[in-house]
């Protein structure tokens, strides 16, 4: 598959997604924190937003797996003005959304394992 349909997919994936209630924003980054896609209207706040994205869940992960926990499915960070929740989406991605302080956690983490199943399968993984 030829990288403007994946890029696209990705796109209509994070359509998709954002259509949920209360999630503002969401992206596609790689595992080292390279924007792949996103909703965020400017570039170079989409490129820090998965980078400290994905800088996070770096470290959720080496905290987690020194406290003999495993591999943390997902990061939340919470504040008065919403949420960042970052999960993988597969060995080769992460997916992040920002949303709105009074959204459904639970939708929003349905809606987000959906999507990343997605983003797994058009990966090829």
């Amino acid at each position: 598959m030829n990288e403007i349909p994946t890029i696209e997919m990705m796109e209509a994936i994070l359509e998709e997604i954002i259509r949920a209630g209360g999630i503002e924003a969401a992206a596609i980054a790689s595992r080292d924190g390279l924007l792949i896609s996103s909703t965020l209207s400017g570039q170079l706040l989409s490129e820090r937003f998965v980078a400290m994205g994905a800088t996070m869940i770096g470290a959720a992960e080496t905290a987690a797996t020194e406290l003999g926990m495993g591999i943390p499915d997902k990061i939340i960070t919470e504040s008065k003005n919403g949420k960042i929740i970052g999960t993988g989406a597969g060995p080769k991605a992460l997916l992040f959304v920002m949303t709105s302080p009074d959204a459904s956690l639970g939708l929003v983490l349905i809606e987000m394992k959906k999507a990343s199943e997605k983003i797994k399968q058009l990966l090829g993984e």
